[in-house]
């Protein structure tokens, strides 16, 4: 992916990863627009980083995505990279059926978020130059927390629907990117923001945006491989258990 001279739109990007992300992709030279629910956190960002757009969309809402989308492709037709940042993750516990309610919320944000965004940008996209689709999953698509374990499923999804995707869209002339992270200090889950076990934010953008230039279907940082690997490496139950021991 070139990593200047795009257009690139990313809903859920007012916070953590996804703002980070946004800061750094303006700074090298892209025309950003954030999309978030949160009007006043819109406008501070719009506010504080002069020539940064916004706009409000909430992706679990497929109405707001359709109308957000055909809005981002009229007011900025030359769009060419879509990043599908936005994603919630809430403990559970799955022996009490109270979890149904957030598993629900789950999978509307994490699963059918992505799904609606990539269904109103893919024939757009097509018709682009230099046009990208960057998912992001999790390193717990490959190595689940037992404590969220339906944030987990849904990563594990986005990363089969990514591989899927990069295959349709292949003769189409759209790349798609997995953008895998491992945990990042950000307030994703309570106190993740200070962990000693999540990556430093700045430390985690510093080597993502090293790796975009070259990235072509997967972006690991180094931090990330022993669970994305930890299959084929022969210790996922040994990491399932040290993981689950780090959420208790």
């Amino acid at each position: 992916m070139k990593t200047t001279g795009n257009t690139i739109f990313i809903p859920g990007a007012t916070s953590g990863i996804g703002f980070g992300l946004a800061l750094r992709l303006h700074e090298a030279g892209n025309r950003v627009i954030v999309g978030g629910r949160r009007v006043e956190l819109l406008e501070q960002i719009a506010s504080d980083h002069p020539g940064m757009e916004t706009i409000r969309i909430d992706t679990a809402d497929a109405a707001d995505v359709s109308s957000a989308c055909a809005d981002v492709q009229k007011r900025f037709p030359e769009t060419n990279v879509l990043i599908a940042m936005a994603g919630i993750m809430r403990s559970e516990d799955l022996s009490d059926a109270g979890f149904l309610d957030t598993a629900v919320a789950e999978v509307e944000t994490n699963i059918l978020g992505p799904l609606r965004l990539v269904a109103a940008f893919a024939e757009f996209l097509a018709a682009q130059p230099d046009a990208v689709i960057m998912t992001v999953s999790s390193g717990l698509a490959f190595t689940p927390m037992a404590g969220t374990p339906t944030y987990s499923a849904t990563k594990a999804a986005i990363h089969s629907f990514s591989d899927s995707l990069r295959l349709q869209l292949a003769d189409k002339g759209v790349g798609v990117l997995e953008l895998v992270p491992p945990a990042v200090q950000t307030d994703l889950m309570p106190g993740q923001a200070e962990a000693d076990w999540a990556m430093p934010l700045d430390d985690f953008l510093d080597e993502v945006m090293s790796l975009l230039p070259s990235a072509t279907r997967e972006i690991l940082v180094d931090r990330v491989k022993p669970l994305r690997f930890s299959a084929q490496e022969g210790n996922y139950d040994d990491l399932m258990a040290a993981l689950a021991q780090q959420a208790g």
